[in-house]
């Protein structure tokens, strides 16, 4: 008996009968934009380091661009239908998941949270519409997991602010139109909006990357930029303020791991299937199919740690430790998933004909961003002993 491989491996579980009707909607008009308007470029964009900015208006109207908040111009959805939403843009790739995550999670919550309602009535309608794009100026090049050691100051000059220093590694910096920033100052780490054309903000992207290639990621440097007080988010004052966002933002990292963990199996089941060695498909061999069987599990189980996360965010349940786990879990299943499914591959599974690869070189980059596995690990691990063990 025979038949043909799932065209979905989250159906195993059945995972969309957890769902409700508007999740289940809203995951699949994301999936058929990408289909429609991203994936047939995929290749091209990620060889050639384009980030199609065009497509912003289009991923506004389409309600995706801080679509968890509410008000504002921005749809208010719960937060599993966030996360589907990442789960299918990652599965398209991870640098246009990144981008609706600065721009919504990072950027646009930022002000949300923690602007004042002038800001938020100036920013919030163009972010959401993607008439405007956002960035997020917190990691240094000497300070990644140790944001309290930043060194850009801003300093009080009458009724301004001057502000001085450096951020790296921020996607959207170099096409951003503003800029949420944190600085040290003397009543501690204060947030500022800077928008693009303010004296002495400059930029300027990193080149000659091996992963998220189809994504803008840039150095933002201030040079004396004076700021009027109606630039500082009065809301937030120490490193609560910028850690809330990040929260916010691995938060649809660990959907968006899974999607591109599913879009991996899905390649290499279609592969295995097709791919004919010693007169059947590779997908009737005993090995592979013990590659897929144990790949389908993880993915499985990554999904489900997911959606119950998910749960407990719209309860106003969850827990900073919590999504930690998540993050590690299901970003450590899927760059292993995407490797093993390029070994299924064998030698195609190098050509950009095909996502399993890409998906691996783009999951190093979120890996690391938005705190590192190392540092999961450890939020992990005071959680279970009651001892930190950062230092």
């Amino acid at each position: 008996m025979s038949g043909k491989p799932m065209k979905d491996p989250l159906d195993l579980l059945d995972f969309a009968s957890v769902l409700t009707d508007e999740e289940r909607e809203i995951q699949a008009t994301v999936a058929r934009f990408l289909t429609d308007r991203v994936r047939p470029h995929l290749g091209e964009w990620f060889e050639n380091a384009h980030f199609a900015r065009e497509l912003a208006p289009e991923l506004g109207k389409l309600g995706v661009l801080g679509m968890h908040l509410e008000g504002y111009g921005c749809a208010g959805t719960n937060a599993v239908s966030y996360g589907l939403a990442c789960l299918e843009l990652e599965a398209a790739d991870s640098g246009f998941r990144s981008f609706v995550s600065v721009q919504g999670s990072l950027s646009m919550f930022s002000i949300w949270k923690w602007g004042s309602e002038e800001q938020k009535r100036e920013w919030l309608p163009r972010l959401a519409a993607g008439e405007a794009i956002g960035c997020f100026g917190l990691t240094e090049p000497d300070f990644g997991s140790n944001p309290s050691g930043m060194r850009t100051k801003a300093v009080r000059d009458g009724g301004d602010w001057i502000l001085n220093g450096s951020k790296m590694w921020i996607t959207n910096g170099g096409i951003a139109d503003v800029a949420t920033v944190w600085a040290q100052t003397e009543d501690g780490i204060r947030g500022f909006l800077v928008p693009r054309g303010t004296a002495g903000f400059t930029t300027q992207d990193i080149k000659q990357k091996m992963s998220l290639r189809a994504s803008i990621t840039s150095e933002l440097y201030f040079d004396h930029v004076r700021l009027p007080d109606s630039a500082r988010l009065p809301q937030a004052q120490g490193l609560r303020g910028p850690l809330s966002c990040l929260n916010e933002a691995r938060f649809g990292i660990l959907f968006g791991a899974v999607g591109a963990a599913r879009d991996s199996i899905q390649a290499a089941l279609d592969y295995a299937d097709a791919r004919v060695q010693f007169d059947k498909p590779i997908s009737a061999f005993q090995l592979t199919q013990k590659k897929l069987a144990d790949m389908t599990v993880s993915l499985s189980g990554a999904a489900l740690l997911a959606l119950h996360l998910g749960r407990l965010k719209d309860q106003g349940r969850i827990r900073p430790e919590q999504i930690s786990v998540g993050k590690l879990n299901n970003v450590r299943e899927a760059i292993a998933i995407a490797r093993e499914c390029r070994t299924v591959l064998g030698a195609n599974g190098i050509s950009l004909e095909y996502s399993p690869l890409r998906h691996a070189n783009n999951l190093e980059s979120v890996l690391t961003y938005e705190g590192t596995s190392e540092m999961h690990t450890l939020v992990v691990g005071q959680a279970i002993t009651g001892h930190p063990a950062f230092r």
